[in-house]
């Protein structure tokens, strides 16, 4: 499966999101060519503010390892990891980040700041950016346009 594929699942997922009344952001972690871990953000239905996608498919990606490291894994993200799930990235010694379009408010990897691949940390991860970046975006504004309305 290529990176295209994986975001394609990911993109799925925000739709999800979004469809539940939650910011339409989805992520999987793969290694192997295989997913090992998928997630949504579901912070209001789980009243948990740690509840973003990225941390749910770790969680689910970690307990399917049986390790909570997953070296040699890849996050796709629909939208730029915050600072709270980049740290995560980097705690679980994830080997690559995906991710769709950029958060220019919370961006913890470009945006706002650079945890994922900081020279201060022990781990940094390979970064690739704007993997179906309009249909990321598109998700977003339909969002957001439809909540203003």
């Amino acid at each position: 499966m290529t990176d295209d594929d994986f975001m394609t699942e990911a993109v799925r997922l925000a739709r999800e999101a979004g469809a539940a009344g939650e910011v339409p952001v989805g992520a999987v972690v793969a290694r192997c060519g295989r997913i090992l871990g998928r997630g949504r953000n579901s912070p209001i239905a789980h009243c948990d503010p740690t509840a973003h996608a990225e941390i749910l498919a770790l969680r689910e990606a970690a307990a399917a390892a049986g390790n909570y490291r997953l070296d040699g894994a890849c996050l796709y993200v629909t939208l730029e990891p915050c600072v709270m799930c980049a740290g995560a990235l980097v705690q679980a010694r994830v080997s690559r980040l995906v991710f769709g379009c950029r958060d220019l408010r919370f961006g913890g990897v470009r945006s706002k700041f650079s945890l994922a691949d900081s020279d201060l940390l022990n781990h940094r991860l390979e970064v690739v950016e704007g993997v179906q970046a309009a249909a990321c975006v598109a998700l977003l504004q339909e969002f957001f346009a439809a909540r203003r309305s």
